[in-house]
């Protein structure tokens, strides 16, 4: 029989687009008021549309939209090959993506060209999954193998906070600087959104304020599963010191300190599980890690790890290594938390619940933005990721993109506006 060509790719649209992001701090310094993200659409000769979701700064937009020309006519039921076309387009001119390998490890680990193209597959690989299911009529947890859970849990992602952004009224969450205020802000996700495990992004304040902050939601929620992650903040004595105080509170501690050698020493002295998306984040970091024990949690991200096939190939390697495996989130919309859910869905051995920033934008490209029920997402058997876009959301958020001049996140030019003389800390800060 000749080949279909109702899989074939007609064309692939790229938009850029700006969100609105609440002054949430972490160690580098507070999200700005507006953050960019990139939306793809890959489009069929049959008329489906498939969607990706990723970063939007400038260099993964600036590659994002050096390979999509060169997509047309593949096909979507075989994104394995795009890869290849991924890394011919990108790696032809190295020098155009310099700037991606000079990145210093920041909140997501150690940034290089590798790491960029990963990330830049894993976008039109979503958005290929999507159109092959919408063509078949099947889930993408279908094309993964089947979902093993009818229902993704996701974590309370609790953030340090401003009340608002500088000249701003105060918004809708309110301030959160002190252990009372984390712990307002924890009730307030519990009782919108059901959350059954909480998170707290640390590395802002002195550890011992830190460590309060976690006693005080202990005290406050009982039973609920805490965790607290500084960024690597600390040097491998205070983890040692925080991991001690914190034993038997905390689930899991993540990323107290950079690089393996600390996270294994941290883990070895004090038996804290130690969970990580930083100094495990992609597979050549695997090897040492596992084999020093550094980490008992991998966060997956399909963002950074090369896409949703990608993230199963690491929870079994996961399993495998008897190491745990859960999921890592950024800033995004609900075309990311879809992809997210339905490999999730998918993936045997997920016993701690996923972190998502969802619940803090307000805004979304989908027509109908997923609700959290008991903290948790269902998993949809419609076609695709089960999700359709909002052409008019989506055109209002690049119209803002268009009329501003932020492209790139910038966490430590955001603090500067109200401290002048912030820099990005070095690591350890304390």
């Amino acid at each position: 029989m000749p080949e279909s060509t109702a899989g074939r790719v007609r064309e692939v649209r790229v938009t850029p687009i700006l969100i609105s992001d609440p002054p949430l701090l972490n160690l580098q310094g507070v999200h700005q008021p507006a953050t960019p993200r990139t939306i793809v659409e890959i489009e069929t000769e049959s008329g489906a549309v498939g969607l990706g979701e990723t970063y939007g700064d400038t260099d993964y937009l600036t590659a994002i939209r050096r390979v999509a020309p060169h997509l047309a006519g593949a096909d979507v039921s075989r994104p394995t090959a795009l890869r290849a076309v991924v890394d011919e387009v990108l790696g032809a001119d190295e020098t155009a993506y310099a700037e991606a390998g000079t990145h210093a490890a920041g909140l997501r680990g150690k940034r290089d060209l590798a790491k960029l193209k990963a990330s830049v597959f894993a976008v039109f690989e979503v958005a290929c999954l999507d159109a092959w299911g919408r063509i078949l009529g099947v889930p993408v947890h279908a094309l993964l193998g089947g979902r093993v859970r009818d229902r993704v849990d996701y974590s309370a992602y609790l953030f340090y906070k401003w009340a608002a952004h500088p000249g701003a009224g105060p918004d809708e969450w309110g301030g959160a600087l002190d252990p009372q205020g984390v712990v307002e802000q924890a009730r307030l996700f519990a009782d919108r959104y059901g959350f059954g495990s909480i998170k707290l992004k640390g590395g802002v304040f002195d550890p011992d304020q830190e460590i309060a902050a976690v006693r005080a939601l202990r005290t406050a929620f009982p039973d609920t599963p805490l965790r607290l992650d500084p960024n690597g903040a600390w040097s491998a004595e205070t983890g040692e010191r925080v991991a001690r105080e914190l034993t038997g509170v905390l689930e899991y501690l993540e990323d107290p300190a950079a690089g393996v050698g600390a996270m294994a020493r941290i883990h070895q002295r004090t038996g804290m599980p130690l969970a990580t998306n930083m100094c495990v984040t992609g597979f050549d970091e695997v090897p040492e890690a596992f084999s020093r024990n550094a980490v008992q949690v991998v966060l997956s991200d399909h963002h950074f790890w090369g896409g949703l096939r990608a993230t199963l190939d690491l929870a079994a390697l996961c399993r495998t290594y008897g190491v745990g495996v859960s999921m890592h989130s950024n800033t995004h919309l609900g075309i990311s938390l879809a992809a997210m859910t339905h490999v999730a869905a998918a993936v045997p051995d997920l016993h701690h619940a996923c972190d998502t920033h969802r619940p803090w934008q307000q805004e979304d490209v989908v027509t109908r933005p997923h609700a959290f029920k008991g903290g948790a997402v269902e998993v949809s058997d419609a076609p695709g990721l089960g999700i359709e876009l909002d052409t008019d959301a989506l055109a209002d958020l690049h119209r803002r993109w268009s009329d501003s001049d932020v492209r790139d996140r910038d966490d430590v030019g955001a603090m500067r506006a109200v401290h002048p003389d912030w820099t990005a800390p070095r690591l350890p800060r304390w």
